[in-house]
C-alpha cells in the first residue's frame, strides 16, 4: 500500500472586497497588492519521483470542493422571520377593528364626524402631495415658515411615480386622474424650484447711468 503524507500545499487566496472592514474604498494600489499566501496541510499520496513535474503557475495546485454558489445558508434563513399564522392575523385584525370602531364613537361624542378618519386613495395622494409641496417650500404648516428639502421632496415625487407604475390598470379614471394630475404639478414645481436653487438672481449692478 503506498504510503501516505501530509504536505505543505500553498495557496493564495485573493481579497476582492471593494469596502476595507472601516468601510473605506480600497485603493487601486491595495486592489493590486500580492495577495496573502496561506498554508494547508493536504493528506496527499507522494508521487512517483519519476513522474513528478513541477507545478506551473497556470497549473491548480490543490482543488477545493465549494458549496453551490446559490445555496442559502441556515445563518440567512434564520434572519427571516416567520409570518404570522392565519389565525394570529385575524385576532390581530379583529383587535385592530375595535380599536378604530372605539375611536369613532369618540370623535362621533366630540361632534365630528368618523368618516373624516376613513382614508381613501384620494386622501393619501393628497397627504403626499401636500408633504412634496412642504419639501418644496410652496407650503408650510399653520405658523411655520417654509423650508426647502429637495431630496425628500424628489423621493416624495419618485414615490408617487413608483404607485402610478404598480397600480397600472388598477384605478377607477377619477383616481388615474387626481395621481396624474398630482403628479405633474409637483414635477412641474421641482424643475422650478432646482432651476431657481441653480440660477439665483442676480443683484442689480450699480448705476452707472449720467444724469441729463
Amino acid at each position: 500500500m503506498a504510503q501516505k503524507r501530509k504536505e505543505e500545499i500553498e495557496f493564495k487566496v485573493s481579497d476582492r472586497r471593494l469596502f476595507t472592514s472601516e468601510g473605506e474604498l480600497r485603493d487601486s494600489a491595495d486592489e493590486q497588492a500580492p495577495s496573502p499566501v496561506a498554508t494547508v496541510a493536504v493528506a496527499a499520496e507522494k508521487p512517483p519521483a519519476a513522474t513528478s513535474a513541477p507545478t506551473s503557475a497556470s497549473t491548480p495546485v490543490a482543488t477545493i470542493a465549494e458549496a453551490p454558489p446559490h445555496a442559502p445558508s441556515a445563518e440567512a434563513e434564520s434572519d427571516v422571520p416567520e409570518p404570522p399564522s392565519a389565525l394570529e392575523q385575524q385576532a390581530q385584525h379583529d383587535a385592530y377593528s375595535k380599536s378604530s370602531r372605539d375611536l369613532d364613537k369618540q370623535v362621533e361624542l366630540s361632534g365630528h364626524s368618523a368618516k373624516e378618519l376613513e382614508m381613501s386613495f384620494e386622501r393619501f395622494m393628497a397627504s403626499l402631495y401636500m408633504t412634496a409641496m412642504m419639501h418644496l417650500g410652496l407650503m408650510h404648516e399653520k405658523g411655520g415658515h417654509p423650508g426647502v428639502d429637495i431630496i425628500g421632496a424628489r423621493q416624495t415625487i419618485d414615490t408617487l411615480g413608483m404607485i402610478a407604475e404598480k397600480t397600472k390598470g388598477n384605478l377607477t379614471p377619477k383616481e388615474q386622474g387626481f395621481l396624474q394630475n398630482c403628479l405633474y404639478e409637483l414635477r412641474m414645481a421641482y424643475v422650478e424650484v432646482t432651476n431657481a436653487i441653480a440660477h439665483p438672481p442676480q443683484a442689480p449692478g450699480p448705476h452707472t447711468g449720467t444724469n441729463g
